[in-house]
């Protein structure tokens, strides 16, 4: 079965019908307030899309490609992104609620989280090298062996980060969130 692809087209107010989820290449497409929740995309291609007021919860994304692919404003509940394929995985956040997503041993240097809800997120393993962290809230997130080096927590909040199990050299954090990274010491650090 060859891919079907769609290329430079716009998908507005869309329920994406099931049975059309197996490969598909998207590129240059744009999704604009579809209901995408609960559908399992199998080897699909999305190559410089944007995801705008998406609803994408629980979405399967087996042995798919993300190449530059920007999320504005959508919700992602419960995405294991660590089923995608490694080849050019290049995503962007912004505003979106990403809570109980897995990014398992991905690596993902250079990605950007803006406005985020990441609440439960798992990082263990994965390369965020110089990713930016922005106004992102990280309560009870996962960072296990995770490489941060560079990256940029400077207005990030409720995360704890263990810095003997993580490599970070370099990374910023404000003043404010030192306290996040001594949590597993259980002790205060009041102004």
């Amino acid at each position: 079965m060859e891919m079907l692809l769609h290329q430079d087209q716009s998908f507005k107010n869309i329920k994406w019908p099931a049975d059309q989820t197996k490969k598909q290449e998207f590129e240059n497409c744009t999704f604009i307030n579809c209901d995408l929740s609960n559908l399992i995309f199998s080897f699909c291609k999305f190559v410089d899309c944007v995801f705008t007021n998406c609803n994408l919860s629980m979405v399967k994304l087996g042995g798919c490609q993300l190449n530059n692919v920007t999320f504005k404003e959508s919700k992602l509940l419960g995405i294991n992104f660590s089923e995608c394929s490694d080849f050019l995985f290049i995503v962007k956040f912004e505003n979106c609620t990403l809570d109980y997503c897995s990014f398992v041993r991905r690596k993902m240097p250079q990605t950007s989280f803006s406005g985020c809800s990441m609440k439960s997120v798992d990082f263990t393993g994965s390369d965020l090298t110089k990713s930016k962290f922005s106004d992102t809230d990280l309560l009870n997130a996962v960072f296990m062996n995770t490489i941060l080096k560079e990256a940029d927590f400077l207005t990030a909040r409720n995360y704890s980060i263990d810095p003997e199990m993580n490599s970070m050299k370099k990374a910023k954090f404000s003043l404010y969130g030192v306290a996040g990274l001594l949590h597993k010491y259980d002790i205060k650090v009041e102004q």
